[in-house]
C-alpha cells in the first residue's frame, strides 16, 4: 500500500509541476509577444524608411503582398507628392547556404536599386554574412547599387553575370542576388489588389 501510496503522491506532484509549468509558459508568452511583434515591427518600418526613396505617403499602410516563386514578398509603395518614387520590397530567397535570406531592397521609380538592408540569414559567419556590406562597397563589379536588374545581369560572374561573388562565398552570393530579382519581381508587378505570381524560371546552382 505504501508504494501505491508513493506512485499516486509521485503522479499528483508530476500533475501540479506540469500544470504550473505550462502556466508559466503561457504567461511568458502571452507578456512578450507584444514587445517582439513591435520590435519587428519597428524594424520593419526603420528599412523601409532606410532603403525607399524620400515620401511623404504612408508606405506601412499601403503594403500589398505579391508571390513570387511560391514566395510572399511586400511592396511598400513610395510615394511623393502623389507621384510615383518607387518603393521598398520586403524579399527573400530559399537557397541560402544555411536557408532563407531576408532582405528590404529600396528602388528608384525608375527600377535602379537605392538601397538594401538585409533582415535575417544564417549563413556562415565572415564569409556569406558579408552580404550586408559587400553589395554595396564601390570596389569592383561587388555594389549592385544604382543597377537596374532590367538592364544588368546581376548574376554572380561564375555564372555569367556582372557582380563579384563573396569571396568563398559563391552560394550565398547567389542567393542574395536571387533574392534582389525576386524584389525587382515584386516591384514591377503592378497589381496591387492581388496576389500575383511571376516565375523567374531560375534554379539554385552549386559551387
Amino acid at each position: 500500500m505504501a508504494k501505491q501510496s508513493s506512485f499516486g503522491n509521485m503522479l499528483v506532484v508530476l500533475t501540479v509541476i506540469t500544470v504550473i509549468t505550462g502556466a508559466l509558459l503561457g504567461y511568458v508568452y502571452n507578456i512578450t509577444k507584444e514587445p517582439i511583434a513591435l520590435s519587428k515591427k519597428l524594424k520593419q518600418e526603420n528599412a523601409v524608411k532606410e532603403v525607399a526613396p524620400d515620401f511623404d505617403n504612408s508606405p506601412i499602410e499601403e503594403a500589398y503582398t505579391v508571390t513570387i516563386n511560391g514566395l510572399d514578398l511586400t511592396v511598400f509603395p513610395a510615394e511623393k507628392e502623389g507621384k510615383k518614387a518607387g518603393a521598398a520590397v520586403q524579399s527573400k530567397t530559399s537557397i541560402g547556404f544555411g536557408g532563407e535570406i531576408s532582405v528590404m531592397v529600396g528602388f528608384n521609380a525608375d527600377g535602379t536599386i537605392r538601397n538594401y538592408r538585409v533582415l535575417s540569414h544564417a549563413e556562415t559567419p565572415g564569409l556569406g554574412s558579408k552580404m550586408e556590406e559587400w553589395f554595396r562597397t564601390d570596389k569592383g563589379d561587388q555594389s549592385v547599387l544604382g543597377k537596374n536588374p532590367a538592364t544588368d545581369n546581376l548574376t554572380v560572374k561564375k555564372d555569367g553575370g556582372s557582380v563579384d561573388a563573396i569571396t568563398a562565398a559563391t552560394i550565398s552570393s547567389r542567393a542574395f542576388l536571387d533574392a534582389i530579382a525576386n524584389a525587382y519581381a515584386a516591384y514591377t508587378n503592378n497589381d496591387a489588389t492581388t496576389s500575383a505570381t511571376t516565375q523567374t524560371g531560375k534554379e539554385a546552382s552549386h559551387e
